[in-house]
């Protein structure tokens, strides 16, 4: 027990690793998300392909393979440097590039089924007043259809936070994932550190599930 309270600081640390990749990679896959949903409802067939070749490569690629791309393929082979100060800090940005291509594939895919529940009739009377494209997207669509899928949103982001425990395959190694492997090998306990980690988990995700289902039901869209 002594053990486990020695190397509490060093797993919350790791955890707040996490949290810190949670948070880039959140911001950076809801707006490739969002580019790519506007993509896949584009007027224009290149982009339309291109957004749909782009999603259902990277929704179909584990993620580790993603993760072990950008840290073996990307920084080894092709020499994507972020830092040549601190290599942890390369990692990181790393970790943040695979796993945010590999997320925004899931966002668009959850816009684009926002998209999907806006009438018809609405995208037309944009287009009737002259509104472009983009300006219907941005002013008309978009807002309706994010309103649509605030749950589905977050579920994408509770699948995010979750997924954070391989960054280890981007080269990323100060994870709690990771720490939790050095102190089960260094004290020989295993559950109850991993119970003490399901539980942190459990303190951020529950609360994400039970506020964004709140957040749906009060914003939803009426029809």
């Amino acid at each position: 027990m002594d053990e486990l309270i020695e190397y509490a600081p060093f797993l919350a640390e790791g955890f707040v690793n996490n949290l810190k990749l949670s948070v880039v990679i959140a911001i950076f896959s809801l707006v490739l998300g969002t580019v790519l949903a506007a993509m896949r409802v584009s007027p224009t067939p290149v982009l339309r392909a291109a957004g749909s070749a782009y999603v259902n490569i990277l929704r179909n690629t584990p993620l580790t393979l993603v993760l072990a791309f950008c840290y073996l393929g990307l920084s080894d082979t092709l020499g994507l440097v972020f830092s040549h100060e601190v290599p942890l800090t390369n990692s990181f940005w790393l970790a943040v590039l695979g796993m945010s291509a590999y997320t925004a594939a899931f966002v668009c895919e959850v816009l684009r089924s926002g998209i999907n529940t806006v009438p018809m009739g609405q995208a037309e009377a944009a287009r009737a007043i002259g509104l472009t494209f983009i300006q219907s997207l941005t002013l008309v669509i978009f807002p309706q259809a994010f309103r649509s899928v605030i749950a589905p949103l977050a579920s994408v982001l509770i699948a995010m936070i979750k997924n954070t425990t391989v960054v280890a395959a981007a080269g990323y190694t100060i994870d709690v994932a990771a720490r939790m492997r050095e102190t089960f090998d260094t004290t020989g306990v295993s559950i109850p550190i991993f119970l003490g980690i399901v539980l942190a988990f459990l303190v951020v995700i529950l609360p994400i599930g039970y506020f964004s289902g709140r957040l749906a039901q009060k914003l939803a869209v009426a029809r």
